[in-house]
C-alpha cells in the first residue's frame, strides 16, 4: 500500500502538472489544497515586475517555472520567511526545530513525451516532518511522499542532496524566527 509508516499518517501530495512545481513545493510543504493557487503566483509575478511584458519570474508562456523570488514572496504572505542554506556548511548545523520545512531546487531533464530534450530546467521538491515524528520528502514528480525518515535520516539525505553544486536548499521558518535566533545555524562547517 505505498511506503512504511504512511498507513497511520495522513499526507497531502500534489503530483506534478505543467510546470507547476513551485505551486505544488507549496501545497505540499503547507499539507493543504489550495494554499496557493496558480493565480496567486502570477499575480505576486506581476507585483514583483509590474511593468515588465515578458516576467522574468515565470516561464515566458506563464505556464509556471516560478522562480525563488515568487516562493519567498508567497511564504511571507503565510507568515514564513525563508533562508538560503550555505552548502559549505554541514547541514547538522541547521536547528531543526526550528523549521517548518526545507525548499530543494535542483536540474530536471524536459521531456516531451517520451523524448527527453537537451534542456535543462529547474525543479522545486518541498521537505516536511508530519505528525512530530517523520521527514518526507514531497516531490510531486513521485506517485506518492517517500518516507526520509528521523533527523538523522535527514542530515544523511540533505548530505546527500548538497553534494551536488548544482542543487540549492532553502529553509522555511516562521517569520522572525531567524532573527531572534541568530544561532540558528551553529557556523560549523565540520562533516
Amino acid at each position: 500500500m505505498g511506503q512504511p509508516g504512511m498507513d497511520s499518517v495522513s499526507i497531502y501530495h500534489e503530483r506534478q502538472i505543467r510546470e507547476l512545481c513551485a505551486l505544488h513545493a507549496l501545497n505540499n510543504l503547507f499539507q493543504a489544497k489550495g494554499s496557493f493557487t496558480k493565480s496567486q503566483l502570477d499575480e505576486i509575478c506581476k507585483r514583483l515586475s509590474p511593468n515588465e511584458w515578458i516576467n522574468p519570474h515565470r516561464s515566458v508562456l506563464g505556464l509556471g517555472n516560478y522562480d525563488i523570488n515568487v516562493i519567498m514572496t508567497a511564504l511571507e504572505t503565510k507568515g514564513c520567511e525563508t533562508v538560503w542554506f550555505d552548502k559549505r556548511k554541514d547541514p547538522s548545523c541547521i536547528k531543526s526545530h526550528d523549521i517548518i520545512g526545507f525548499i530543494l531546487n535542483v536540474p530536471t531533464d524536459y521531456k516531451l513525451g517520451f523524448v527527453t530534450l537537451p534542456v535543462k530546467r529547474r525543479h522545486w521538491i518541498s521537505v516536511r516532518k508530519i505528525s512530530g515524528k517523520n521527514w518526507w520528502n514531497l516531490d510531486s514528480k513521485l506517485s506518492s511522499p517517500q518516507l526520509i525518515g528521523d533527523d538523522a535520516k535527514l542530515l544523511e539525505y540533505l548530505r546527500n542532496q548538497l553534494q551536488s553544486n548544482d542543487k540549492e536548499l532553502f529553509l522555511v521558518m516562521k517569520k522572525g524566527d531567524a532573527e531572534r535566533s541568530p544561532s540558528l545555524m551553529s557556523g560549523s562547517n565540520e562533516t
